[in-house]
């Protein structure tokens, strides 16, 4: 892997691409003509939401290659793991997973196992998969996803492991289309990587820095999805507020102003965003959010300690006063917005105090969600070369503690529904129950709710709350909206 730099690709070079999808697509017809069987795929996904949608791009490509989902991976004929460096607890599910494998391939040599995403950034994981997991058959990492096809077809005739990984933030790719996982619901980059190099975070060494797509390029997508039934999209980022710095001055628009500019496409009904930094999310972002009428009333807003002292550890660039700063305005301009937040336990250096000070931050925001979890040595940061590590019993015995608090305030906040009707987009049948509906508020509450039937999966309706549990509500259906 070379040193960073910055790459432009030819549109020829990106095109060029399906040349080996045709290629593979012919080769995989005439397997099932010979054999009516068809080439199956098994794709893994760990990770963020960014991850997700690069999966989503994966599988739009090998679909169009004439592959076919399996319904394991020990039945598939294309192994794809795509991989999270942020916590350790999925690399080691990566590790497993590549361990449990082995012994089918054995079995099955022409399986091909294909190991990508943001691990794969990272020299030693590469190394330690070239030595102690041989039977993969391709790595690449996330600078060079659209060259799939031409990698995969590589794969073919050769037995050895292929790998190419760039270090370099590469250029915006835009056309690459996505096998989305409800055609109702889409998430939408908006542009990637991230400059904020906080202490504990290996995101920008794996992701590169910050890219900002072209406006127009953005509503062109929205556009194209929504005439395609799509309700709802999530504009995505490592942090979003920055959204435009990077454009060319005459394209250059906030994250604000894009947001009133998606607010006018016709069609569309809801908007969310993820996700939003403390130290850059700005009046104007909550102004524009309280504008917009399709702006869900909600923020994922990540507060990660509520030690001052940790913050700047932590390199976040701001305080605990500056975060409640920020809710208190959010609250003041939206009075009905719904909060979730992110909460780091056991960052080295953390005392009993700044523990208390993370359950205040709780108690006084009220999150109606929050993803908690213990802090991991991430290799190639600076948190992970800091003395004053927390021993492991001593993050768990705290992160229970908080979780305590922050799950009886999420089932306080939901008991509040109880009774209210709510506009609910529905995603589908229960899990449990194919007669009863589920679908998001536009809170982000998961609503369950009877009545209705599944003509309304992909339509607006309105709920009344009968039921409230600690992590999802149920009702009964009132109306349609549309």
């Amino acid at each position: 892997m070379s040193k960073r730099k910055q790459i432009e690709l030819s549109i020829d070079k990106i095109e060029e691409q399906e040349k080996y999808i045709e290629s593979i697509h012919m080769m995989n017809e005439g397997l099932f003509n010979r054999t009516g069987n068809r080439k199956s795929y098994f794709c893994t996904t760990f990770g963020c939401q960014m991850n997700e949608h690069d999966s989503e791009m994966l599988i739009n490509m090998l679909e169009a290659m004439g592959y076919v989902q399996a319904l394991s991976e020990d039945q598939a004929d294309l192994v794809i793991y795509n991989t999270c460096a942020v916590r350790e607890n999925a690399e080691l599910k990566v590790y497993g997973n590549l361990g449990h494998l082995k012994s089918i391939k054995r079995k099955r040599p022409d399986m091909k196992i294909v190991v990508c995403g943001c691990m794969m950034q990272q020299e030693h994981v590469v190394e330690e998969i070239k030595n102690r997991y041989r039977h993969v058959d391709l790595i690449f990492g996330t600078h060079n996803l659209y060259k799939f096809p031409e990698l995969l077809e590589s794969t073919f005739n050769r037995d050895k492991l292929i790998v190419d990984v760039w270090d370099v933030d590469g250029e915006v790719v835009e056309g690459l289309k996505s096998n989305r996982k409800f055609d109702i619901k889409a998430f939408v980059n908006i542009m990637y990587g991230c400059n904020n190099f906080c202490t504990y975070c290996i995101v920008p060494y794996t992701r590169g820095r910050e890219r900002s797509r072209k406006p127009s390029d953005i509503i062109a997508e929205i556009e194209s999805l929504v005439k395609n039934g799509t309700k709802e999209v999530t504009l995505l980022g490592q942090n979003v507020n920055s959204y435009g710095k990077t454009l060319e001055e005459d394209q250059r628009i906030s994250f604000a102003q894009l947001l009133r500019q998606v607010n006018k496409i016709e069609g569309l009904e809801r908007i969310r965003f993820m996700t939003s930094h403390p130290k850059d999310i700005s009046d104007d972002v909550i102004c524009a959010m309280r504008d917009c009428d399709k702006v869900c009333e909600f923020l994922h807003l990540p507060f990660q300690a509520g030690s001052s002292s940790l913050l700047k550890k932590m390199n976040r660039h701001y305080t605990k006063e500056d975060y409640l700063d920020i809710i208190e305005k959010a609250k003041r301009e939206i009075p009905d917005l719904a909060f979730s937040t992110d909460i780091m336990i056991g960052f080295p250096g953390e005392t009993d105090q700044d523990v208390e000070d993370t359950i205040d931050i709780c108690e006084q925001v009220r999150y109606d969600s929050a993803f908690t979890f213990i802090y991991s040595k991430r290799r190639g940061t600076p948190a992970a070369k800091m003395l004053d590590q927390i021993p492991e019993d001593v993050k768990h015995e705290r992160f229970e503690r908080v979780l305590e608090v922050v799950n009886r305030i999420s089932g306080e906040k939901n008991a509040e529904y109880m009774g209210k009707t709510l506009e609910v987009l529905v995603e589908g049948t229960s899990k449990k129950n194919e007669a009863v509906l589920t679908g998001k508020s536009r809170h982000n509450k998961t609503v369950n709710f009877t009545g209705g039937d599944k003509s309304m999966i992909g339509k607006l309706v309105q709920v009344k709350i009968t039921d409230p549990k600690s992590f999802s509500l149920n009702g009964e259906l009132v109306k349609y909206i549309l």
